[in-house]
C-alpha cells in the first residue's frame, strides 16, 4: 500500500507492511487437526538431528534392568504365536522407546510439551499446511482434563455448538482421562464424512452430554471486515503465514471507509505465529516499543520483540479490541500490548491464559518433541496471566445470546469505541 494512501486522517503516513515468516510459539494446536505455532529448533547436526549424548551423573540401570524383565517375563494378554512374537519384536521394541520419550515429556507436567511418534508427527506435518479434515476445534490439557480452547469459526464443532472451555471426557466412549494430546488428535481424526462422538461436561452442565460431530476437511480462516454503520470491523481468526498481508488490506479497506472508529475482534482466535502478531502491532505503535518478550529463564537470552513503527494511526482513532475465553497466545500478546500503550480498550470475556513458547526439536527424521522453552512476557514484563487477561469492561455472551442471535459483547463494543 503506497505511502500516500495512509495519510489520510486520522492516519500518519509510515513505511508499508514487511510479510515474515517466522513461527513462534501458538497455543497447542493439535487439536482435531489445528496446529499452528512453533519455533523450529536451531542448533541440530548436519542430518537436521540433534546429537545425543549421554547426560552426567543420571544412572540409567533402572531402565535397562526393566527392559530386560519386560522382554523375560512379559505375557501379553492377546494369544500371539511364535511367528507374530518373532516378526513384530522390532516394531515393539521401537514402539517402547517411543514410549520412554513419551513419558520423559510427561513427567515435566506441562500440558504443552509432548512427544509427536511418526503417525502422529505427520498429523502435525499437515495440521500446519492449513488444511485438514477433522471437526475443526483448538484442545489443550488443562488442570490436566482434556479442555478446548477454541472451536474454529464455521467449522463443524463450532456449529455442533462445542464452546471454549468445555471439557472432553470421553471420545467414542474411551475415557480420556490422563490422555495425552497425540492420542486424542489420533482418536478425534478420521475419514471425511465419518462421526466422532465426544462427551462433554461444561459449566452449566448437571451432567455431562454427547455432541456427534461429522468430520469435514477445514481450511483454516483468516480475516474478515464488516462495516457497522460508522464502526469498521476486523475480524482476526488466527494469525498465520499470510495474516500480516491480509491484515494491511483490511487496514487499506478501513482507511477508504472514511471512518474513524475501529474494532478488532479476536474472539475464538487460538493464536498461531507470534510475527504476525508484532506486526499487525506495529501499524499502531511507534518503532521499538516493546510488543512481548520471550523469557528463556537463563537458558538462552531473552528476545525482545519490538514494533516495526509503521505507527500509521493517530489520537483520533478510536479502537476496541474483543477478546473472550477462545482468545489465546498470540491474540493475547496482540490485545495485551495494544492495551498497555492506551491503544485500545478491551471488551468481552477473560482470555485463555497461554503465557508460554513451544519448539519444535526434530527427534528422528520422522519423530519430534514439542517443548516449551520460553514464557511470554507482556510490554509490562509480566508474564501473561495463566488465567487469562481481563478486559477492560467484562460482557458475558451467554448460549441463550448465540441461540437468539444476539452479541451482546459486540454491541458494548460498538457503543465503548463510540464513546473514545
Amino acid at each position: 500500500m503506497p505511502e500516500q494512501e495512509m495519510r489520510q486522517l486520522p492516519f500518519e503516513g509510515r513505511s508499508t507492511l514487511s510479510v515474515r515468516a517466522a513461527i513462534a510459539g501458538g497455543v497447542v494446536i493439535l487439536a482435531l487437526g489445528f496446529a499452528i505455532g512453533f519455533w523450529i529448533a536451531a542448533g541440530a547436526n548436519e542430518n537436521g538431528v540433534f546429537a545425543a549424548t549421554p547426560p552426567e551423573n543420571v544412572d540409567f540401570s533402572p531402565v535397562w534392568k526393566a527392559w530386560q524383565v519386560i522382554d523375560e517375563k512379559f505375557v501379553p494378554a492377546a494369544v500371539a504365536t511364535s511367528t507374530q512374537i518373532a516378526t513384530s519384536t522390532e516394531a515393539v521394541n521401537q514402539e517402547r522407546v517411543w514410549g520412554m520419550i513419551q513419558g520423559l515429556a510427561e513427567s515435566l507436567g506441562d500440558p504443552y510439551t509432548f512427544f509427536l511418534p511418526p503417525k502422529e508427527n505427520e498429523i502435525f506435518s499437515e495440521d500446519i499446511s492449513g488444511e485438514f479434515t477433522g471437526v475443526g476445534m483448538e484442545i489443550a490439557v488443562r488442570n490436566q482434563v482434556l479442555t478446548v480452547v477454541s472451536p474454529l469459526k464455521g467449522t463443524p464443532a463450532e456449529r455442533a455448538g462445542i464452546k471454549s472451555g468445555d471439557q472432553v471426557l470421553k471420545i467414542d466412549n474411551i475415557d480420556t482421562e490422563d490422555m495425552d494430546i497425540s492420542t486424542a488428535v489420533s482418536r478425534i481424526r478420521g475419514p471425511k464424512g465419518s462421526v466422532v462422538t465426544l462427551l462433554i461436561m461444561r459449566e452449566g452442565f448437571s451432567e455431562p452430554r454427547e455432541f456427534k460431530i461429522t468430520r469435514e476437511v477445514i481450511n483454516i480462516p483468516t480475516i474478515v471486515t464488516d462495516i457497522r454503520d460508522d464502526v469498521f470491523l476486523i475480524e482476526i481468526r488466527s494469525f498465520t503465514a499470510i495474516s500480516p498481508e491480509l491484515f494491511r488490506r483490511a487496514l487499506r479497506e478501513f482507511v477508504e471507509s472514511g471512518r474513524y472508529r475501529l474494532v478488532i475482534d479476536l474472539r475464538g482466535n487460538p493464536g498461531g505465529y507470534l510475527d504476525a502478531a508484532v506486526d499487525m502491532a506495529s501499524w499502531f505503535l511507534p518503532s521499538g516499543r516493546i510488543v512481548v518478550t520471550e523469557d528463556y529463564a537463563g537458558h538462552s537470552d531473552n528476545v525482545v520483540h519490538r514494533s516495526r513503527g509503521y505507527d500509521i494511526f493517530n489520537e483520533s482513532l478510536g479502537m476496541v479490541i474483543l477478546v473472550d475465553r477462545g482468545s489465546a497466545s498470540a491474540s493475547e500478546i496482540l490485545a495485551g500490548a495494544l492495551r498497555h500503550y492506551a491503544k485500545a480498550t478491551m471488551v468481552g470475556e477473560r482470555t485463555f491464559g497461554k503465557g508460554s513458547v513451544q519448539e519444535l526439536i526434530e527427534i528422528t527424521s520422522d519423530t519430534a518433541l514439542k517443548l516449551t522453552v520460553a514464557r511470554w512476557l507482556g510490554p509490562d514484563g509480566e508474564q501473561i496471566p495463566l488465567d487469562g487477561l481481563k478486559p477492560d469492561m467484562e460482557v458475558e455472551r451467554t448460549d441463550e445470546d448465540r441461540e437468539a442471535g444476539r452479541d451482546p459483547q459486540l454491541e458494548k463494543a460498538l457503543e465503548v469505541v463510540r464513546s473514545l
